[in-house]
């Protein structure tokens, strides 16, 4: 039996061996120009993290009260494929994961639908309970890392510039995210004596209670007319000359100011180490 020769076929129909080069030279082409090369190529995770903090719950108690309920609910989404669930006291988290069958195009559409499950699920679980918290961006990585410092510059300016060069980096093409780290909140301490206080009769407790309602906000009504209605509002400066803390025995309200001295400061204390600092060749 005589075998089969490819070069006398192929020169015996050189039209269709033509017409295949031409074919697969014009797919490679366009093949290659739709070749991802990017640096970090993008990808979709199909996994979103839920947890959710109940203070001084049990591990028993956050799996039954607080994981049990989420889980039943979380099951009734679309392409839902499992979901692992971790417990201890107070706390408790779980990784949900869509099948990998799942469409990239609708996994965004999959984490909004997650959401709208967890707040149905609110009047199921106890009062008390801080979330569910959603996070659907673990996956996301920094590309690029800038360190901004300043001789002579403080917490506030270099926050300032940092936010304002944030603002340009958004407007950057291809620029989605743009976080910043080791950025200090401004603060103001309070200091007290334990012994004026007790001089006063007032507990710390007491004076912790005042500080924290000078910054209340609370309704002062509507006045209504017959062509319009006018919304009250009551000073805050009024609030803070009254503010201070109660005296049952000598009944009198003696002002924060009499058992407590504050010092702003400016973004980190003197005394306190700043927390979540960036450094640099160990610069701050």
């Amino acid at each position: 039996m005589k075998r089969f020769n490819l070069s006398a076929w192929a020169v015996s129909h050189q039209s269709l061996v033509l017409f295949l080069i031409v074919a697969l030279g014009v797919a490679g082409f366009f093949s290659y120009q739709k070749l991802g090369r990017a640096e970090d190529p993008f990808f979709t995770v199909k996994v979103v993290n839920v947890s959710a903090i109940w203070p001084g719950a049990t591990a028993k108690e956050m799996q039954t009260q607080v994981a049990d309920p989420l889980e039943k609910k979380l099951q009734e989404l679309p392409f839902f494929e499992k979901v692992q669930t971790y417990s201890k006291p107070s706390f408790t988290a779980l990784q949900v994961t869509f099948r990998d069958s799942t469409s990239p195009k609708d996994v965004p559409y999959l984490f909004y639908l997650l959401r709208k499950k967890l707040v149905d699920a609110q009047g199921q679980l106890p009062d008390g309970l801080l979330g569910p918290v959603v996070n659907d961006e673990f996956s996301d990585v920094d590309s690029m890392l800038y360190m901004m410092t300043g001789d002579g510059t403080d917490y506030k300016q270099l926050k300032a510039t940092a936010e304002g060069l944030r603002q340009r980096l958004l407007k950057v093409p291809g620029v989605t995210k743009v976080d910043l780290y080791g950025a200090q909140d401004e603060r103001i301490f309070v200091e007290f004596s334990h012994a004026k206080l007790a001089t006063l009769g007032i507990t710390p407790q007491a004076l912790f209670d005042s500080l924290a309602k000078q910054n209340n906000v609370v309704p002062a009504g509507t006045v209504e007319t017959s062509s319009q209605r006018v919304a009250a509002a009551r000073h805050r400066r009024a609030r803070r000359r009254q503010g201070g803390c109660g005296n049952a025995r000598r009944k009198q309200w003696p002002r924060v100011s009499a058992s407590a001295t504050s010092r702003p400061s400016p973004m980190v204390s003197s005394i306190r180490r700043p927390s979540g600092c960036a450094r640099k060749a160990s610069r701050r």
